[in-house]
């Protein structure tokens, strides 16, 4: 099946030992209500159970893609991921972690409708006991352009 390019968002997943969590944090990704995605699993040379995770994961859906490569920490595997997207947007997911069904259909919609380039969104911790905390890094989901992303970072 031929993705289509418009607005196609690569999500890319590092994955090292997270055997534990790792099916959830893909089944999250997959039941997007915004399907138009293209799932990028970099496997870091995890030692687990991890790379025949990521690969039973890519049979299941075509829209996953899988990367095996030799460990060379978040940064590395996010870069391999970037490597190879072709979306017209890129997102990032924890492998710990999973996101709200309708996450990727709100973050574009505003997007959209704001013309932006960039969206971010604040994020919730569950601790070990379920309890659940907002955190709010920016004090609202914002969207900002290419020529306010670089003002705030060049001062002007």
């Amino acid at each position: 099946m031929l993705k289509d390019k418009c607005n196609l968002i690569s999500v890319i997943i590092p994955v090292y030992k997270v055997e534990k969590y790792l099916d959830k944090c893909i089944q999250s990704v997959i039941n997007q209500t915004y399907s138009n995605l293209e799932i990028i699993l970099v496997d870091d040379g995890s030692p687990d159970n991890c790379p025949q995770l990521c690969d039973d994961w890519a049979n299941k859906d075509e829209r996953i893609k899988v990367i095996h490569k030799k460990n060379g920490g978040l940064s590395d595997a996010r870069n391999a991921g970037l490597d190879i997207a072709t979306g017209e947007y890129i997102a990032f997911v924890d492998s710990d972690d999973y996101i709200e069904s309708d996450m990727y259909e709100c973050l574009l919609d505003k997007i959209i409708k704001t013309q932006s380039q960039m969206a971010i969104c604040n994020f919730e911790y569950v601790d070990t006991d379920g309890n659940i905390t907002t955190l709010n890094t920016m004090g609202q989901d914002c969207c900002f352009s290419s020529r306010q992303i670089l003002a705030d970072w060049c001062g002007n």
